[in-house]
């Protein structure tokens, strides 16, 4: 990793999370696969919430947001770029980088800004309900040399394989940038609906590829822990295998690091558990840390945020956290 470049520039949907707690025969109700992400205009989110009938929080979110407002509460040099609406929440998603030490390069529409439903179960698994809104209109023009100066890693969430110029234009910018692109995954279902150009923009751009158990699954066709990585290492320089309560698997060249999972495994939530994991160890990779301590780093982020309803880790989160950094 170039010492000289610290920055982590996350690219991604700008959208404001809605938190819902819900029972098992609820979502089932809903007709949407347990875990995965639908695609599903504003209204549908609003009857969702209707049929519920239960009190909401609203927080800024956004996966690859979530990486880098952690990386940032970390204390890195830390940027996002997206695409918000002229609207409240526009200015509340924005406010919130600002106050996390992002720097935030984001185009405005008049469209609405997007939001994501999280119907939270017993189980503390999340399945998302995404209304693009704002983001969706994110276009590759929009994307400019000036935003990955001095940039080590620049972040791309899986979900922007639905937006083909714009991934690609991302992509060819963060390799021009001299960069490292991590990618992740973000969900078995956006590995399925995009396999068919997936292969290709990884092999091509991707330097760190990040997957859970399902999408890694869905991108390699492995069922075997040690297969899959196996699969995911070819094709990419750092590949990352999260194992959930099993802990994670990280492996670059001939070394392969273990990481536990902190704590007992207990959860409140799983609202992005896999992100913050991403933070930690996006952030100790730039730091030129060993692959043990960004594991750790990682692993203490995805704790800390399973603790809490939601993607946004309280102060003194941060603080424990901040006791795993050399």
């Amino acid at each position: 990793m170039n010492s000289s470049s610290k920055a982590i520039t996350g690219i991604g949907s700008a959208l404001v999370d809605i938190l819902l707690q819900e029972s098992d025969a609820f979502l089932k109700s809903c007709n949407a696969p347990k875990g995965g992400m639908t695609l599903v205009d504003s209204e549908r989110i609003a009857e969702i919430l209707q049929k519920s009938g239960k009190e909401y929080e609203t927080v800024a979110g956004g996966s690859a947001c979530n990486t880098i407002v952690g990386a940032g509460r970390l204390g890195g040099n830390a940027r996002f770029i997206g695409k918000r609406g002229r609207d409240e929440l526009g200015d509340i998603f924005e406010g919130s980088l600002k106050k996390s030490n992002v720097e935030p390069f984001l185009a405005q529409t008049d469209s609405p800004t997007g939001r994501v439903l999280s119907v939270i179960t017993p189980d503390a698994q999340r399945t998302m309900f995404t209304f693009l809104g704002a983001a969706s209109e994110a276009q590759a023009e929009e994307i400019g040399p000036d935003m990955f100066s001095g940039t080590a890693i620049v972040h791309i969430e899986g979900y922007l394989l639905f937006n083909k110029p714009l991934i690609e234009k991302a992509l060819q910018s963060a390799q021009q940038a001299g960069a490292k692109v991590s990618l992740d995954l973000a969900a078995f279902t956006v590995v399925e609906a995009n396999k068919e150009i997936l292969d290709e923009l990884v092999d091509e751009y991707v330097d760190i590829l990040i997957a859970n158990e399902d999408e890694a699954r869905a991108f390699t066709g492995m069922d075997d822990e040690q297969q899959t990585l196996a699969a995911l290492r070819k094709h990419a320089e750092y590949a990352v295998l999260k194992l959930g309560k099993r802990g994670s698997f990280i492996a670059h060249g001939s070394e392969v690091v273990r990481n536990e999972i902190m704590g007992d495994g207990s959860a409140i939530d799983t609202t992005g558990a896999g992100d913050l994991w991403a933070s930690g160890f996006l952030y100790g990779l730039a730091k030129g840390y060993a692959l043990e301590t960004c594991g750790k780093l990682g692993s203490a982020c995805g704790y800390e945020v399973c603790q809490v309803i939601g993607a946004t880790i309280p102060d003194a989160g941060w603080e424990r956290i901040r006791k795993f950094i050399p």
